[in-house]
């Protein structure tokens, strides 16, 4: 009888996932992915791969993009630059849309028109950045011994670079928009989750190397993977942990029906932001940390600014204490900055729509003091938010510098709250989604 029923459920299921347009959705993301991956793959001409990779390996900070950029940083494919440039004109969009009025007003209340004015301009500025980024990369490239090949006419080779760099980059966000709008999950958390997937293997590896080779290292690695454990629980919890805050709704008689009068409640998420604050800390940091570990590459005459170059670049090198307190800070500010940009996180208008259909929080007067009393508990909801949220990304990295065990940083507390983040939202957009389509067919 039971076994019936789980079949029953299976099959129920599966029929649900069918006709809600589901599988078709799964099916065009996965092929985006792939696509994606396929891309990441192929190799600018004219680059000696092997000289850039061995650099690569040598240096954490390329390292660490290589890995977000699912290994096409280090191939020095066309996809190079990835989804940073953006996730870049992302973040310039949205600080500009705090800054000035008129982009304001179009996020906040032009609609789905103005939101779609605010993605072109987003577009153009990802051009503009891939476009410098990619001449600036090409540039490096041209001042490390090896990594082009002689025989090459340079004036060529940075034209052809710099285009393929840039429409890679656009095409990349093509993709992450496409899976956006027609797929499922945001398109450019699961092309940065795909990327740290893809790198798992070869960490493992290593990591497996390490300890075959020290067995002193096998209890500090069960340890690391315990903290790693811990972390995706703590993760997890804080990523669905909510605070609910009562509204008492006033009672009002039309006619001979009494409306209203019943008690509810606002939930408001501890970590609104979700992975987004991590992924634009990621943004900001590495760029120019990027920079000055490929400068440092180059032959530089003048010794003072050698010097300065390689003290700010082990200044922003996570070998160096200074990386993480800049990271955690980053992280904090971030989660405050994104809770102030999302439209179900401001207190003045929550405040004015409980006003407007006569809700209140009980013994909180309307208008103001119900603003200042949400501001209050946002402040301090969003503080231990950002607060968890930095320190979860600082505990398993502490514990792979404690144990010993580095090959694993690739994918430490940074990644690993990425990729669960990315799953959790994932998961749940296809929960949302096969609810919507069963209240769909509810109403026909």
């Amino acid at each position: 009888m039971q076994q019936a029923t789980n079949e029953q459920m299976l099959q129920s299921l599966m029929n649900n996932i069918q006709t809600s347009g589901l599988k078709q959705k799964l099916i065009f993301t996965f092929l985006m992915i792939a696509l994606f991956r396929f891309g990441a793959q192929l190799p600018i001409f004219g680059i000696n791969n092997e000289a850039f990779m061995a650099l690569a390996q040598g240096n954490n900070i390329i390292g660490f993009l290589d890995l977000f950029s699912g290994g096409a940083l280090g191939k020095v494919s066309i996809f190079a630059l990835g989804i940073g440039p953006y996730i870049t004109s992302s973040i310039i969009m949205q600080l500009l849309a705090v800054i000035i009025t008129p982009l304001e007003r179009l996020q906040k209340e032009d609609g789905e028109a103005g939101r779609r004015k605010i993605q072109q301009l987003t577009r153009l500025f990802t051009v503009v950045i891939a476009f410098l980024q990619s001449l600036v990369f090409v540039l490096l490239l041209s001042k490390l011994d090896g990594t082009i090949m002689h025989e090459l006419n340079h004036g060529m080779f940075y034209f052809g670079s710099m285009v393929a760099l840039t429409a890679g980059a656009i095409f990349v966000m093509w993709i992450g928009e496409l899976i956006t709008e027609k797929g499922i999950g945001n398109g450019a958390s699961l092309i940065i989750f795909v990327g740290i997937l893809s790198g798992i293997p070869l960490y493992t590896q290593r990591t497996a190397t390490l300890v075959s080779q020290d067995p002193a290292l096998q209890l500090g690695l069960v340890v690391l993977l315990a903290i790693f454990i811990a972390a995706t629980i703590f993760v997890i919890i804080l990523h669905d942990a909510i605070r609910k805050v009562p509204i008492v709704s006033a009672r009002r008689q039309v006619g001979n029906k009494v409306y209203g009068g019943q008690n509810s409640n606002i939930p408001f998420k501890l970590n609104p932001g979700g992975v987004m604050p991590i992924i634009f800390a990621i943004a900001i940091l590495l760029f120019p940390s990027t920079i000055l570990s490929l400068v440092t590459q180059m032959k530089i005459e003048n010794v003072a600014l050698r010097s300065f170059l390689e003290n700010l670049n082990a200044f922003l090198s996570p070998a160096n204490i200074s990386y993480y307190i800049i990271y955690f800070l980053l992280i904090v500010a971030l989660t405050f900055f994104y809770a102030s940009i999302i439209p179900s996180m401001q207190p003045k208008e929550i405040a004015d729509n409980l006003k407007k259909y006569g809700s209140a929080i009980p013994g909180v007067k309307p208008g103001k003091p119900t603003a200042d009393k949400l501001d209050e508990i946002l402040t301090r909801l969003m503080l231990i938010g950002a607060i968890a949220l930095g320190i979860i990304a600082m505990v398993p990295t502490v514990a792979s510098k404690v144990t010993g065990i580095t090959t694993m940083q690739g994918i430490g507390a940074t990644s690993l709250i990425i990729m669960v983040g990315v799953a959790l939202d994932f998961i749940n957009r296809i929960k949302t989604h096969l609810l919507s389509k069963n209240y769909e067919t509810f109403l026909k």
